[in-house]
């Protein structure tokens, strides 16, 4: 069984789900208003949100005959704490970068 980090991250690889996990951002949406402006088929939607469902990135609620769907942080959370992590390694490049720069221009 795979791990929780490695499902975010494979549901995230795909640019259909970031951009299902991009516009939830802005509110819940039903599967067919995240299947707008897409060349989609109802049942590639579906397979893309259980995916995002089980990565824990969404929920889905039922209202009526509804069932829309919303924005689950807590895969979010995951993938950034894990991210997060490798932030000082980053930055250290980038003052690295800077100083070598600095130093550069000074001769």
């Amino acid at each position: 069984m795979r791990d929780q980090l490695g499902t975010v991250l494979s549901a995230l690889s795909d640019p259909t789900r970031r951009s299902i996990v991009e516009r939830l951002m802005h509110g819940p949406a039903t599967p067919q208003e995240l299947a707008i402006g897409k060349t989609i088929t109802p049942q590639a939607i579906s397979h893309h949100l259980t995916v995002l469902e089980e990565a824990g990135l969404i929920r889905r609620s039922r209202e009526a005959q509804s069932r829309p769907c919303h924005l689950d942080a807590a895969g979010l959370r995951l993938a950034g704490a894990w991210i997060s992590q490798y932030q000082s390694i980053w930055e250290g490049s980038f003052d690295r970068l800077a100083e070598h720069l600095s130093n550069t221009k000074e001769t």
